[in-house]
């Protein structure tokens, strides 16, 4: 009986564990402050309750951040990878949807006063 209750004091530990590593979708808000052009600050939170597909943005499966494939170092082909596909997923999902910052570098790109 003991190894009974003890089997599922455990089974509701893990099942816990498992809806909130569900439920962690990353920071509500990221700022790219490496940018030359100025700050960037992305709305996590926001962009999220606009689908719920993440694969959307992320095509990975581990929903890895983008520095991690596209910026292994500050290489500048890295950078210059990592900028790349940074702008292109932002780009061309706003042009799209034909919404959100679509114009100017300063729309997304806030430099320090």
């Amino acid at each position: 009986m003991k190894k009974l209750i003890v089997l599922l004091i455990v089974a509701a530990f893990l099942g816990t564990a498992f809806v909130a590593v569900a439920q962690d979708k990353g920071p509500a808000v990221i700022k790219m402050d490496r940018a030359k052009m100025g700050v960037v600050t992305f709305d996590h939170a926001k962009h999220q309750a606009n689908t719920s597909d993440c694969t959307e943005c992320h095509h990975t499966e581990g929903f890895e951040t983008c520095s991690s494939c596209h910026r292994k170092s500050d290489s500048k082909e890295d950078v210059k990878k990592y900028k790349k596909a940074i702008h292109k997923n932002c780009k061309d999902c706003h042009k799209a949807l034909g919404k959100g910052p679509l114009k100017k570098c300063s729309e997304c790109h806030v430099k320090a006063k």
